[in-house]
């Protein structure tokens, strides 16, 4: 006969008086966590007790019971009834549920209290998320949800925002599949299908983190801080029909925008719109882009316009903050530190005040009927329009008026005329493509660098040499006393070097997009316009003003103009001389380093920074390995090295941010190798070429598929 199975006996529950109850010493609870006792005593006002108490009748000496009850578990709870009762919220003698545990059972009170804390299990994300959407969905608002709860309502946002991802996500995060910050990181899309696919593409690699994830959802789309973006504004976008995709669990700096067709769409509209605006003003040609290259305004000659006068209204304003500012400046002039409110008010002022010098530029309609306008976006996404150039075509030619019957100067010659009325084009919006790059690539073997990407590579060293010549007089002087020396000298020659003294502007037929926003464009059209702003508008007056300057503005003018003359940039050379030939470019590029070392240019404190645009994403597989092996190390090779090429190129971008990592063309040459040059001159055999022009034989493919090898390079 099989023995029974014994039945266990569950504790009895009863309501206790709560002047009966107090706490135990057996709680195991001590340092208090999660909601405070104030918030759950709201939340027991709100719904009433949703929980019993655990207690054990409190025994005199004897082992008799007293009466009272001892709570070895449910302390907080305990405490947010007494809070009430302080409260006068409820009675000393309200009825409490309790399970009364016996008097006589050998499980410690420490058992039971340590018992109720560890075997109880959170709630999981998904289910609270579900909960939240309930609650939602029967009426409740975020903010409701939030309150109740004692949460903010970005929590109950974030825990929402789950909706937009795919059932199917949604599951196989229940199964743990998936990590909630990889779940979270599929929010940022609302594509359920696009969302599969990403999963689908990378459930099967070890390497799935959510910023992966987060980036391939968001690969074709804007960042909401992009010129563009800024330009138009997120309303007007919105408006149009645009989503922008959003990530509450981290930062997006604005978020992305999805539609990017109709993002260029309304900056073109927007950019034409203002261009006819301008054009009423009577000019007689306005180019329109997105982004002008450096040196647009090459060999177009800029008008000197007149600022407008300042009306008397706006002169007393201006004595009047003025005024103001010294006043501040005067009463807290001894402060060891401003207050916030009047370091606010001296920023107020001082851009009050700035306002006034930026005063429109008036000109004569003369000059306007020949002259243009460039109407564009600059890099804070405010509208740019620099007007006043005049092409050389435009130039009115100097000659002498025909002479009427009556010795006078005939009517239609008089100066200033225009045989024909002036022509206003109309803009033309241009908006560059990108460049499209090919897939094929030949990884056996590391070739030489494609000739453009390494026209783009020095026309930026060849701006940050600019600039720190142009900071080191010193080393300016001494480069044109160099090429004076061979220019003069008959024992020397001034074949192939970079300091074109002449002075002549090298400028970058070829360049990367953004080059006249970086620091050294910037900092040279700075100190540029400074200059311009001292130099006497009459040329006849030139020379004394330069004898009127010290000898240390002479130095640093001079450095400033020599600066201009250096030409550091890499061109195909032309072997059978209808160019620069390939040895005239070794020779400049060596010249180069050599000023160079002089000036200790540093590439990376000139602001470079390796990115798919300027080099990693226009180079093939091999060579981004390399590069990140060399600035990240060996793991971080790893960690890239089976992801396809544009994948390889953006993670290469973000693991080299940091990392000082310069591509051959742009690093310091060794001092040694420098001192080597005239041997190498000499000698002419090729043996000093940089590394990343050797293999460059430029050998005529002998068949299709040799030729084939060579563009997919280029």
């Amino acid at each position: 006969m099989a023995n029974a199975v014994q039945k266990i006996t569950l504790s009895s529950s009863r309501d206790i008086p709560f002047n009966k109850l107090v706490l135990s010493q057996s709680n195991v609870r001590r340092v208090k966590a999660g909601i405070s006792i104030e918030e759950l005593a709201e939340d027991i006002a709100r719904r009433t007790l949703l929980q019993s108490l655990n207690v054990r009748p409190v025994l005199d000496a004897e082992g008799a019971e007293t009466g009272m009850f001892e709570i070895p578990a449910g302390g907080r709870r305990y405490r947010a009834l007494e809070l009430l009762v302080k409260q006068k919220r409820l009675a000393k003698t309200a009825p409490v549920p309790c399970v009364v545990r016996d008097a006589a059972t050998t499980i410690l009170a420490e058992d039971d209290s340590l018992a109720e804390n560890i075997q109880r299990a959170p709630l999981h994300p998904l289910d609270q998320f579900r909960a939240f959407l309930a609650l939602r969905e029967k009426g409740q608002s975020e903010e409701d949800i939030a309150a109740a709860f004692f949460t903010s309502v970005n929590v109950v946002k974030q825990r929402l925002r789950l909706t937009a991802v795919s059932p199917a996500l949604l599951e196989f995060y229940a199964d743990d599949g998936m990590s909630l910050e990889q779940l979270m990181a599929f929010t940022v899309s609302a594509d359920h299908g696009r969302q599969e696919q990403v999963w689908q593409a990378i459930s099967g690699s070890w390497q799935k983190e959510p910023y992966q994830i987060r980036r391939m959802l968001t690969e074709k789309t804007v960042r909401a801080s992009d010129r563009r973006a800024v330009f138009i504004g997120l309303d007007a976008y919105e408006a149009a029909g645009g989503v922008v995709l959003r990530d509450l669990f981290q930062s997006d700096d604005g978020g992305w925008l999805e539609d990017v067709a109709l993002l260029d769409r309304l900056v073109a509209e927007k950019l034409k719109a203002e261009a006819e605006t301008i054009a009423a003003e009577g000019w007689k040609w306005i180019e329109v882009a997105i982004d002008f290259p450096y040196g647009h305004t090459r060999d177009l000659r800029e008008l000197d316009g007149v600022s407008a006068d300042l009306t008397a209204e706006e002169q007393a304003t201006i004595e009047a903050l003025e005024a103001e500012y010294a006043k501040l400046e005067t009463e807290h002039d001894g402060a060891d530190e401003l207050s916030d409110e009047v370091d606010q008010r001296l920023g107020e002022i001082e851009t009050a005040l700035g306002a006034f010098n930026d005063r429109p530029v008036i000109y004569q309609p003369a000059d306007i009927a020949r002259a243009g306008v460039f109407v564009g976006i600059d890099a804070e996404g405010k509208l740019l329009v620099d007007r006043g150039y005049v092409r050389p075509e435009d130039e009115v030619p100097v000659t002498e008026p025909e002479q009427g019957r009556g010795g006078e100067p005939d009517a239609g010659a008089l100066d200033g005329a225009e045989p024909s009325a002036p022509i206003i084009q109309r803009a033309v919006i241009t908006i560059g493509g990108q460049v499209a790059e090919s897939e094929d690539e030949d990884d056996d073997a590391v070739k030489p660098l494609p000739d453009r990407l390494l026209t783009e590579l020095t026309a930026e060293r060849t701006l940050a040499l600019r600039d720190k010549l142009a900071i080191t007089p010193s080393v300016a002087f001494q480069s044109v006393l160099h090429k004076f020396c061979m220019d003069v000298f008959s024992r020397y020659s001034s074949f192939g070097t970079a300091m074109e003294v002449s002075v002549r502007s090298a400028s970058f037929p070829v360049q990367s997009q953004g080059l006249k926003d970086t620091p050294a464009a910037k900092a040279i059209d700075a100190r540029h316009k400074t200059w311009e702003e001292r130099l006497p508008k009459d040329k006849a007056g030139l020379w004394d003003w330069l004898t009127g300057l010290t000898g240390d503005e002479q130095a640093a003018l001079f450095a400033h103009c020599a600066s201009f003359g250096v030409n550091a940039l890499y061109e195909k050379g032309d072997r059978y001389g209808g160019g620069v030939t390939p040895h005239a470019v070794e020779q400049r590029i060596a010249d180069a380093d050599r000023i160079a070392l002089a000036v200790d240019l540093d590439m990376v404190a000139s602001g470079w920074r390796p990115t798919v645009e300027n080099y990693l994403g226009r180079v093939p597989k091999r060579r981004i390995l390399e590069a990140v092996r060399e600035g990240a190390g060996e793991r971080a090779t790893q960690l890239i090295d089976h992801l396809k090429k544009g994948d390889m190129a953006k993670e290469a971008e973000r693991l080299l941010a940091e990392s000082g990592w310069l591509p051959e063309p742009l690093r310091m040459a060794d001092a040694d190798q420098a001192a080597t040059v005239d041997a190498a001159e000499s000698e002419g055999d090729g043996k000093a070429l940089p590394e990343f022009l050797t293999g460059d034989d430029e050998e005529t493919p002998t068949d299709e598929a040799d030729e084939s090898r060579m563009i997919a390079a280029e």
